[in-house]
């Protein structure tokens, strides 16, 4: 996503309009404008109050993702016992169908037992409990897929 497109969508989070951010930052609405369509940047000093005003650091404003923001969000509203009663599988299933099939066509228990191993390992050896070392697994796992998939 670009910059401009960046602010733009921090802007609209917030419920301001060009004008008011201009206001607030001493500059015309047509400067909100460009930089919301990339035809100039803000320096750094108005960036930084750009981040100020929109309740974001620098580095969430350049890089500011409203879907990504509003599911942050969202996790953060819900509670850690409203999370376990959630069927995360059912949830990410109606994304991604494989998530409800797989069990009918995949020796699941084979799998278990590696990747049981593998967790077993991970507490042993680096003393995590047994969701930090879940997590862990999960992001070594996501990461062979992510080098795996730009090797192709």
């Amino acid at each position: 996503m670009s910059l401009g497109n960046s602010l733009y969508n921090a802007r609209r989070k917030k419920g301001l309009s060009q004008e008011a951010v201009a206001e607030n930052l001493g500059v015309s609405r047509q400067t909100i404008s460009k930089w919301e369509q990339d035809e100039t940047l803000p320096d750094i000093r108005q960036s930084k109050k750009l981040a100020q005003l929109y309740h974001l650091t620098l580095d969430e404003l350049v890089e500011f993702d409203l879907g990504q923001k509003e599911i942050e969000e969202a996790i953060d509203r819900v509670s850690e016992e409203q999370q376990q009663k959630i069927d995360w599988t059912s949830v990410w299933g109606k994304r991604y169908p494989v998530l409800t099939t797989y069990r009918q066509r995949v020796a699941v228990d084979v799998y278990a037992a590696k990747l049981g191993a593998l967790l077993e390992d991970l507490k042993t050896r680096y003393h995590y409990n047994d969701l930090d070392a879940m997590l862990v697994l999960k992001d070594i796992l996501a990461q062979v897929w992510k080098e795996g998939s730009a090797a192709q």
